[in-house]
């Protein structure tokens, strides 16, 4: 591993005032040691950190870059907006403008701005219990709902990559009513509805899991889950904070629901519809959207919710991603996924690499396909601290955690894949020369 005397310096400022020099915990390469890169300035598909070094980034800030950094009509439009006031706490024209562009992309009828993924699924589970009357949840491990108290019972993401079994300060309470489940098993769905059915508020899950590594949804998963909860009288709600935008136009809605004719009764939005701002969503059914205050007695609020400069970047991002910037950003995924299968089959490192739409990671030491949290545990993810750090060097900045997916954009033009598999070979030689000590 390179030193990088100026992040190095930041860190241990960093950690003077900050738990763990942080502000998410994944950001601390715990899971992959060394230092984290403190990063300066993004191009494109390219991030420079403070001491000049140049990278891939394969990470786009866990999502929301679909465009790349800096997209020059995005930086535009967001110092135009900022020339006319940054906050207001009133309405204001683009929040108007983005929520009709979410609504004619997708299923959702109605939409409620908020600032983060986490407030989207809290006020979503909120609002399910509300229109319900009834307590309990249903959501799948390992999959990933931001750090809500009552969503973090076998959570992926930041949770698994920490190897946390358990989050001090939630009380036992509040996650009694949370029933856990295998994701991709609908006989243990089919259980929990035929005890707990007439209790159940709603059952949450990823479109795709992408926080356990990416596991798609088997085919007609999500279909069944619309009917079972539909049969119940429940809720299903789709969280699409990672997919939403990224994998179609319309989300993983526009891969299933959208083409088998199903939708479903509330979803979450977050990341690329923020345009790289703090800015999220949550909607769908007019009925049920509308129970919200001041239509309706669920209350949800937020300050900064609809903030003008988030919705003018969101909504900047999402009239640029058009057809040939989809076809750019499948296209580079496509290519760096047969480059990794490519390096990890000829160092013999076994493997298997999962995609949801162009989103994608590799599970290490696994040569079968992974459908659940118990599958993605069972890899050898000690494999990957070698790997990332020998990409690192070669300047491929990865997600530091073999539980994350990669993210391309469609600014990943031939430089950037070039830059990657010129480092791939040597990365994959030293996942194979890996042992679990190391």
């Amino acid at each position: 591993m390179t030193p990088s005397p100026a992040s190095q310096h930041l860190f241990e400022r960093a950690r003077a005032v900050s738990p763990g020099g942080v502000n998410s915990p994944v950001r601390a390469f715990r899971a992959v040691g060394g230092t984290p890169i403190f990063m300066a300035s993004g191009e494109g598909a390219w991030l420079t950190d403070v001491d000049g070094r140049r990278y891939v980034d394969l990470v786009g800030s866990w999502g929301p870059m679909l465009l790349g950094h800096a997209h020059p009509e995005v930086i535009a439009a967001v110092g135009a907006a900022a020339t006319r006031g940054t906050s207001f706490g009133t309405p204001s024209e683009p929040e108007v403008l983005l929520a009709e562009e979410i609504v004619a992309r997708t299923s959702a009828e109605m939409v409620r701005m908020v600032s983060s993924g986490t407030e989207a699924t809290m006020s979503a589970i909120r609002l399910a219990r509300g229109f319900t009357g009834r307590d309990k949840i249903v959501k799948f491990a390992g999959c990933y709902h931001g750090h809500v108290d009552a969503l973090l019972a076998e959570a992926g993401s930041g949770v698994v990559t920490l190897g946390l079994p358990e989050t001090p300060g939630v009380p036992a309470h509040v996650t009694a009513d949370t029933i856990v489940l295998p994701y991709n098993d609908r006989s243990a769905v089919e259980a929990a509805f035929a005890e707990h059915g007439d209790a159940i508020a709603c059952l949450i899950t990823e479109a795709a899991a992408g926080n356990m590594g990416v596991v798609p949804p088997e085919p007609g998963f999500n279909e069944f889950l619309s009917q079972i909860t539909a049969r119940h009288g429940a809720l299903f709600i789709s969280d699409e904070v990672m997919t939403g935008f990224r994998v179609t136009r319309s989300g993983h809605w526009g891969l299933d629901g959208q083409r088998e004719g199903w939708a479903p009764d509330l979803v979450t939005y977050g990341k690329v519809m923020g345009g790289g701002f703090p800015a999220a969503a949550f909607g769908g059914r007019r009925d049920v959207m509308e129970q919200l205050a001041p239509s309706g007695p669920v209350y949800q609020a937020g300050t900064l919710s609809g903030n003008p400069i988030a919705t003018t970047a969101g909504l900047t991002t999402l009239r640029l991603a058009d057809a040939d910037a989809y076809a750019r950003l499948d296209d580079a995924s496509r290519q760096l996924q047969a480059l990794v299968t490519d390096a990890l089959t000829s160092a013999g490192v076994a493997h298997t690499l999962q995609n949801a739409g162009n989103m994608f990671s590799v599970f290490w030491g696994v040569d079968a396909p992974v459908t659940d949290f118990a599958g993605a545990q069972a890899q050898e993810a000690w494999r990957y601290k070698p790997f990332f750090h020998a990409m690192l060097d070669a300047g491929v900045y990865l997600p530091p955690s073999a539980f994350e997916c990669w993210f391309v954009s469609a600014a990943h033009g031939e430089e950037a894949l070039t830059r990657i598999a010129e480092a791939l070979p040597a990365a994959a030689q030293a996942a194979a020369r890996a042992t679990a000590a190391t």
